[in-house]
């Protein structure tokens, strides 16, 4: 390990895992956590910390490479290895020195051995605009193949190229002698770094580029040089995984038909799959190690489930177990008494027929007499994690079910009591994979059970699908973004980023298109062109909602994102091509009133950094009080990212859910939101209107409703994983943009002025990642300036109810006249009500009035006329009716709500 590279190993392993020095010196740092059990067990090297190993051996260990826990240590080898150096007085130049930085500390070869194989080259991709320096090769017939070393993921998928044709050949070293390999093991890897690993460990091995190259050529030329000669045992070695068994198998049976003694060898199988040069890098390539390397590759071509079960049995000892084969369960018993017997008559029959057999090969006769087989299911079950929700303490075991047929495999999950019982077992297996039968008792498939959840993997998971902020990871269904990185689901369905195994339990599906370059760049134009500065406001509060978590952990808060309008005026098309820049097709949002508490509570819940978008909300505002069932007061938590619902957990104990609001809020309705204050000064509101729309805006809208999802969704992640520069642009701006709200003599509300310069400041933040011009972003500035000015004066005003109250009111105490019919106060400075006496007097000159359950809530907030309190006063209004007809007896004290007359500011 050079001395760079050391510091800062030593650096961070001593920091992120608290390692510590001997007391007495030694060659160990030591009592550093484990990722894995979290136990103070974890130790390495001090000299050479490649490895970390946790020492619990028996409960535990895990061992984990410097390269797996910190990749950007091994990236841009060519930035730090420069051909051209300066030393002391002179230019010392080395054409290969990233190269050879990179064979022997990224790959831990010995450049004395490996030197001259390889040579320094450079490859452009013209597609993505890049280029990174490569460690090249030499094939057979003039073909080259090169490992890209400078940060290989920004290539996607392609982290090699080759040029030329290798079919039927293999890559071997230059120096090697083919005569050496006479009456010895040849080993034929997949990988060319794979190879040289081997050669390291003392082992004859060459190249075959992929695992689909079956080298005839090569095999035919060596068996010429080898005339004379003992032909070496060809061992398949190929990496492991499905493609990888799979031509393993038909090479090794190939290699046969051509008259070589073939066989193969696997890596070991574990929670972290690894190939020939990462088993080096560990130092798991002794004699020891290989030989249980040969025995997996045995087990995987052997030709029946007998001969796996003898196998498995003279490796292990074991008398009785469950094994796979051509993906069918087999359960193994090896009856003594038959065994004992039958070995008897394979003696007696060798000795009879003159056969002289090893004691190897008559045991083995003897377990094919003896030996007991029964399928327990035409499918083999795998599990392949472990995966728990510690909010709600549910836990499921991940399985993969293969079949011998021709059908996929089917991925599902299983929980403990289904795993602990031979008939749930079968219950639950049947129900996920179609026609797969387990025919075991219980015992079998505890037996099953205990080979295969034995320290097996764990996978941490969310409940929504977005940014996990314990984890500072995007989590979507089929991709995740964490620092920047775009990574895909892997094959067991679950994300593998460095030390974070993670996945999400929601099913919302987003259809986002991975490759970010293949965003429309006409969008942006169109949007503006359809609903201008309006519509720009719109995508800076969605392109917040991406980043919702983020703000709210800095700022404490986020707002709320209201869009009314006359029908017609394009709010349903805003919205499904918002919802188009996150991935979501032909979707609008839900209907709070046809949603029940917890209906609404979960669609708050499924989602993080996405918008939750309510439509046709207003309908709770009518008249008929009837229809309402959502209060919109019910959204004030979820502005501080605070739960908008709690229910108990079913327990023993007074546990609760209360799942915190993580993503952000949009209405979308034809009439204005009716709440309270407190809600109101939440909302950012944009009114639609047919003012300004003419042909140019109709194309452009028609084109916003016609863009196919992928042609966009890129946006998304895109937004993703820029979030850093994204964040820090924004809290940077914020300030300004609040200064200068907060300057605006008709803006007084703090959280108005913090509300709008939130939006002010994403615009920025937007233009890092949008081709929005200048002249876009002053007019956004001046609209959402004037939203706040108007947003001001709604929260100055009178609750419509209220105005609607008071308006009657005037109506019916007329204008001037000094006579009272409702006002029972003598004090002419203040008003008294009752409430019902009211309602009648109204219904008798024709007026409506409000429900009084709303009047009750809302005149308690007043802002013309000051609510003083219920109090019972001497009515002037009863004192009349006395007055003009004695026969009419009112009571002289009332219960009114008194008012003070005037304007409240």
């Amino acid at each position: 390990m050079y001395p760079e590279l050391y510091r800062e190993v030593i650096s961070r392993i001593t920091r992120d895992y608290d390692l510590k020095e001997q007391k007495h010196g030694g060659e160990f740092l030591q009592q550093g956590e484990c990722p894995s059990c979290g136990k103070k067990e974890l130790y390495t090297n001090k000299e050479n910390p490649w490895v970390l190993r946790c020492g619990r051996l028996n409960k535990c260990g895990d061992e984990f490479h410097i390269k797996d826990l910190y990749p950007d240590l091994f990236e841009s080898w060519s930035d730090r290895f420069p051909q051209k150096t300066q030393q002391e007085d002179k230019v010392v130049e080395n054409p290969n020195a990233a190269a050879d930085a990179y064979m022997q500390h990224g790959r831990g070869f010995e450049l004395d051995k490996v030197k001259d194989w390889y040579t320094q080259g450079a490859y452009y991709c013209g597609q993505r605009q890049i280029g990174t320096a490569t460690v090249k090769f030499e094939l057979p017939g003039g073909a080259t193949w090169e490992r890209f070393i400078d940060k290989p993921q920004r290539f996607g998928k392609m982290k090699a190229n080759f040029v030329g044709k290798y079919n039927g050949q293999w890559w071997q070293a230059p120096n090697s002698d083919v005569y050496a390999w006479a009456g010895k093991e040849l080993w034929l890897t997949e990988g060319i770094f794979d190879a040289i690993a081997l050669m390291h460990a003392g082992i004859n091995a060459v190249s075959l580029m992929s695992c689909n190259n079956f080298p005839e050529h090569a095999l035919k030329a060596l068996e010429q040089k080898m005339a004379g000669h003992k032909k070496p045992k060809l061992v398949f070695a190929l990496d492991d995984g499905k493609a990888g068994e799979s031509f393993t198998k038909k090479f090794v049976k190939r290699a046969r038909e051509l008259g070589w003694e073939a066989t193969a060898a696997q890596p070991p199988k574990g929670k972290v799959k690894l190939d020939w040069n990462e088993l080096y890098q560990r130092e798991r390539l002794n004699q020891h190690q290989l030989e249980d390397c040969r025995y997996y590759g045995q087990l995987l071509i052997a030709s029946s489930a007998i001969e796996k079960a003898i196998l498995m049995h003279n490796k292990k000892g074991s008398k009785e177990f469950p094994f796979a084969f051509n993906s069918c369960l087999y359960w193994f018993k090896l009856d003594l008494d038959r065994y004992h017997k039958a070995f008897n008559q394979v003696i007696e029959c060798a000795e009879r027929e003159g056969e002289d057999l090893s004691e190897e090969e008559l045991k083995e006769r003897a377990l094919k007499e003896s030996g007991s087989i029964q399928e327990l299911a035409k499918c083999y079950p795998q599990a392949l994690y472990y995966q728990e929700n510690k909010l709600t303490d549910e836990s499921w075991y991940y399985f993969r079910v293969d079949f011998p047929h021709d059908s996929p495999s089917v991925k599902n999950t299983f929980s403990g009591s289904q795993l602990s019982s031979g008939a749930e077992f079968k219950k639950r297996l049947l129900g996920i994979a179609p026609g797969a039968v387990f025919n075991g008792q219980t015992p079998q498939l505890d037996k099953l059970m205990s080979q295969q959840l034995f320290n097996i993997k764990r996978v941490q998971t969310t409940d929504f699908v977005g940014y996990s902020k314990e984890h500072e990871c995007y989590v979507y269904n089929d991709v995740a973004v964490k620092d920047g990185r775009l990574y895909k689901l892997n094959d067991e369905d679950f994300f593998d980023i460095n030390k974070l195994s993670i996945k999400t339990l929601q099913t919302i599906e987003l259809n986002l298109n991975h490759d970010i370059n293949k965003i429309s760049n006409e969008w942006e134009h169109k949007l503006y062109q359809a609903f201008g500065a309006k519509g720009f406001v719109a995508l800076a509060f969605w392109f917040g909602s991406f980043f919702a978590e983020q703000i709210r952990k800095s700022h404490k808060t986020f707002p709320f994102l209201e869009i009314v309008g006359e029908p017609g005026t394009g709010k349903s098309t805003l919205l499904e091509f918002l919802w188009k820049l996150a991935g979501r097709n032909d979707y609008e949002g839900f209907d709070p009133s046809k949603s029940t508490l917890a209906a609404r509570a979960r669609n708050f819940a499924q989602v993080s950094n996405l918008p939750i978008v309510l439509i046709e909300g207003d309908r709770g505002d009518t008249k008929d009080a009837k229809q309402k069932g959502f209060d919109w007061d019910e959204l004030k938590t979820a502005y501080n990212g605070r739960s908008v619902r709690a229910r108990g957990i079913r327990s023993q104990g007074n546990e609760t859910y209360e799942p915190p609001f993580r993503g952000s809020i949009v209405i979308a309705q034809n009439a204005v939101v009716q709440a309270s204050e407190a809600v109101l000064q939440r909302i950012i509101h944009i009114m639609t209107d047919r003012k300004g729309q003419n042909a140019s805006t109709k194309e452009a809208a028609e084109w916003l409703e016609r863009v196919d999802v992928e042609d966009v969704s890129g946006f998304l992640l895109k937004a993703a994983m820029n979030e850093k520069a994204v964040l820090e642009c924004f809290n940077e701006r914020f300030k300004f943009h609040e200064t200068w709200l907060s300057e605006q003599p008709d803006i007084k509300n703090v959280r108005i002025v913090k509300n709008h310069a939130q939006l002010c400041a994403l615009i920025d933040a937007l233009a890092l990642v949008t081709g929005i011009n200048q002249q876009q972003i002053d007019a956004t500035y001046q609209m959402l300036c004037d939203m706040a000015v108007d947003r001001q004066k709604a929260i100055n005003a009178e609750h419509p109810l209220v105005q609607e109250f008071w308006d009657v009111f005037d109506f019916l105490e007329g204008d001037g006249d000094s006579l009272k019919v409702v006002n029972h106060h003598r004090d002419d400075s203040k008003i008294a009500v009752n409430l019902n006496h009211f309602t009648e007097i109204a219904a008798e000159r024709r007026q409506y009035v409000p429900p009084l359950t709303d009047l009750k809530r809302l005149l308690k907030s007043c802002r013309t006329r000051k609510f003083l309190g219920q109090q019972t006063v001497n009515s002037a209004v009863n004192a009349r009716i006395n007055s003009e007809n004695p026969m009419a007896r009112k009571p002289s004290a009332v219960k009114c709500w008194v008012f003070e007359k005037g304007v409240q500011l």
